[in-house]
């Protein structure tokens, strides 16, 4: 995880968080006022495709600036509650996990110049979206029980869907339009750090796998307690070990 802190030394890079996160927060914002959810908490969110595409393209730097673009756009679209801090990391890890899976699996042509999405790289890009959906809407979806904000068997649910419709709608075509441009520019990750990121197969693949089972497992779990009339601490603690096991598969990526 060296390439998180190798963002704030690398002026390139910390523009790149601050336009994700001014880009991230002015296309939330007007949907927290028209296009509720859940009042308070979540909304219909066009911006979710930011964080995907802009982690394809800018790496590390996407996950620092989907966390802030989110908490920017709390504070200023008046949803601002104690579920904020968990809306924060798992925006963070919503912008994080999309291009070190991709890089783990080396899905990325980064030296044919190929675009993410050519040949089968639409369902690559579906792969690791929905994984970041998921591993979000757990890991928000549990801190809003956790503090009494909304129930996980509502939340969880709701953002997963919601995150992974709008990246994989929106998405495509904006990562299609961005990523020539930005790579002329010379600024996708790769180009950027000049090669301090480190891609393991092995140990990255067993991340994305622990990942995937942590998240799916968190997901069931979650839904499966509160079905059987269980709500509070009760599925907090339910969803505790699998979620653990998604943070050690994010430490592995």
């Amino acid at each position: 995880m060296r390439d998180l802190l190798a963002v704030w030394g690398n002026t390139r890079l910390v523009v790149q968080v601050a336009v994700t996160a001014a880009l991230y927060a002015a296309v939330l914002i007007p949907f927290k006022a028209i296009a509720v959810i859940i009042p308070g908490v979540t909304e219909v969110r066009p911006a979710n495709a930011i964080p995907i595409v802009f982690s394809l393209l800018f790496g590390p730097a996407a996950a620092w600036g989907s966390a802030f673009g989110n908490l920017i756009g709390d504070m200023l679209g008046g949803t601002l509650t104690t579920g904020s801090p968990f809306g924060f990391v798992g925006n963070f890890l919503y912008g994080y996990i999309p291009y070190r899976a991709w890089g783990a699996h080396r899905l990325a042509r980064r030296e044919a110049g190929q675009s993410p999405l050519s040949g089968r790289g639409v369902v690559e890009y579906v792969l690791v979206g929905g994984l970041a959906s998921v591993v979000c809407a757990v890991f928000v979806g549990w801190g809003a029980e956790l503090v009494g904000l909304a129930p996980f068997k509502v939340l969880g649910p709701t953002i997963g869907l919601n995150n992974f419709l709008m990246a994989a709608v929106l998405g495509p075509p904006l990562l299609a339009a961005l990523y020539p441009r930005v790579r002329k520019w010379g600024l996708l990750h790769w180009q950027v750090l000049h090669g301090e990121q480190r891609w393991p197969s092995l140990v990255g693949t067993m991340g994305v796998i622990l990942c995937w089972v942590g998240s799916g497992a968190a997901l069931v779990t979650g839904l499966g307690v509160a079905a059987e009339g269980a709500a509070g601490m009760a599925v907090v603690k339910a969803v505790a070990i699998p979620l653990a096991v998604v943070l050690a598969g994010v430490c592995m990526l």
